[in-house]
């Protein structure tokens, strides 16, 4: 596990690229309490990508679909508002990890019993009132 601490969010730029260069599987899911980073980090992992799109929090949408500039599709998931994994599936879920595309997860804990079936990295950021700290496995 790798740790890492952003005293400020222009931190997060050079975090998001060690993170990124350490990928190994293509689903992350983010776990951090409301206002940790999450969405924040994800757009700046998402700058190192050369995302096309505007990237911006999915928690209305449950999904957002990005492309970068070799037309690659990534997927955002927010899953904050879903109550069920029902619900999750009923979205198509399973069919946006079967892509094979880039999908970053934010409240993965209703989909985890699932998660098994594929290889995943965890990142967990913790904030406090002078840091955040972002654990990736």
């Amino acid at each position: 596990m790798e740790t890492y601490t952003s005293n400020n969010l222009d931190d997060l730029n050079s975090i998001a690229k060690k993170i990124t260069d350490n990928f190994k599987y293509k689903i992350i899911c983010l776990n951090g309490e409301l206002g940790s980073g999450k969405t924040t980090l994800v757009k700046n992992i998402l700058t190192n990508f050369e995302v096309l799109n505007q990237v911006s929090s999915p928690t209305y949408s449950i999904v957002n679909e990005y492309t970068n500039k070799n037309d690659e599709k990534i997927y955002h998931f927010d899953f904050y508002r879903i109550h069920s994994i029902e619900e999750a599936f009923d979205i198509g879920f399973e069919e946006y990890l079967e892509a094979n595309c880039y999908c970053f997860i934010e409240w993965p804990n209703l989909i985890l019993d699932f998660l098994p079936l594929y290889s995943y990295h965890e990142i967990s950021i913790t904030k406090n009132e002078f840091n955040r700290i972002i654990s990736f496995k």
